[in-house]
Parts: structure tokens; sequence; C-alpha cells
């Protein structure tokens, strides 16, 4: 039997605790080891049983949820994070992302997405949830938007990278990206490691973001501009 994914959970909120518990607990292959109502707490927890993946907060006490994403990068970088979000703290969400988390949801997202996510962000891909990912892009710092570079980058992207990102960025994992294009999820790896090389991105997040950012994503509209 395939051992259970092991989540850390870190919100101030007893309440979302309580509800993301009883969400996972019925799903075989998730088990919430650990949870924390504050960031520093997240980071010690982190290191203590590095789990598979952390769902942070962004806003909590003691040490808020960017500053414990930085941390747990430091001294646990094994350890996934998912940032939880709510509506109105998307420029938040875009400094956890470009810092390395794995993804973002919506804290009243549903039970599937939610273990679709960290099933993805353990297997090394990225989830951005479809339902924020254009106001996250959209509120992104100006010092962050610059697409005639991100356009640049793009160019120098074989056909088949350019199909590969894509992909990737509407949220794909390896497997279903070579079902996609009828390759192996082998080739498919090879692919996605090009693409970030070329394109100086660390992660599939990352990626993603310059993907939408230089226009790949809505045919017709161009880059995504302040």
């Amino acid at each position: 039997m395939t051992q259970a994914l092991r989540v850390l959970l870190a919100d101030d909120d007893s309440l979302i605790r309580t509800a993301i518990d009883a969400i996972l607990r019925p799903i075989d292959d998730i088990e919430l080891v650990a949870q924390a109502a504050d960031g520093r707490t997240a980071v010690e927890l982190a290191v203590r049983h590095r789990p598979d993946v952390a769902l942070l907060d962004i806003q909590m006490p003691v040490m808020d949820g960017l500053a414990a994403l930085r941390e747990i990068r430091l001294t646990a970088p094994a350890v996934r994070v998912v940032v939880l979000t709510t509506f109105g703290q998307d420029d938040y969400v875009a400094q956890a992302l470009t810092g390395g988390a794995a993804g973002f949801l919506l804290k009243e997202t549903a039970a599937e997405e939610l273990a679709y996510a960290i099933r993805a962000a353990a297997a090394g891909n990225a989830y951005l949830s479809p339902k924020i990912t254009r106001q996250v892009l959209d509120r992104l710092p100006a010092s962050a938007v610059r697409p005639d570079r991100d356009l640049a980058l793009v160019e120098g992207l074989s056909g088949r990278e350019r199909e590969v990102l894509i992909l990737l960025a509407q949220g794909l994992s390896n497997a279903e990206i070579g079902q996609q294009l009828f390759v192996s999820e082998g080739t498919v790896k090879t692919h996605v490691y090009r693409v970030f090389t070329k394109l100086n991105c660390e992660n599939r997040v990352q990626a993603a973001m310059l993907a939408q950012r230089a226009g790949l994503l809505n045919p017709g509209e161009g880059p995504v501009r302040q």
C-alpha cells in the first residue's frame, strides 16, 4: 500500500482548520499530521515532521505566511508549500508564488480540488486555483510585470516547448501533458526542464505566471499589462 501524503496545515482560524481536517480525514492517501495557528509554529512543525506538503494561510500572527514560506524553504526545502488565500489577498499570493510556493488555493475550495492540489504539489507539480489566477496576475507589482522580457523568453522556446508550457500553465500534470501530446511522461519531463532553463524559472508556478503574462493563455489579448 502506498504511503499517505503527509500534510501540515497552518491557519489562525480554528474553523478553517476544522473544516480542512474534516475534508482530508476520509481521503485514504492524504494524512494531516500537524496543525498550527501561527507562522512560527508552522515552521517548527515543518522542520519536526517533514511533511510532503504544507498548507499555509497568509495572514497569521507571530509570523505571517510569506515569512513562514521563506523559513520553510530554508530549513525544510523538501516541503512543498501551497498558500491558502481568499479573494482580496491576490497581491500577497503573487509574492508567495514568486517566492517559490507550489501553488495557491481558495480556502473555500471543494474537497476534490484540495486533494488534487496536494497531490500535484507533492509530485513536484504546481496548482493554481483557476478562479483567481487572472486576478493574481493582474495585480502583480509593476516591477514584476515585464511583458517585453517575457515575450523574448517565450520566443526562445521551440514549438513543442511552447505547447508544453501552455499545457503546464493550464494546470496539467506531466502525465496529462503526455496524453495530450501523445508522448511519454519522460519526454515531457525533458521538455519541462528545458522550458524552466530557457525561461529562468524555478518551478511550474513561475513558468505558468510568465506564460500568462506573455499572453499565451489568452490568444488575441496580448500580454498582461498594468
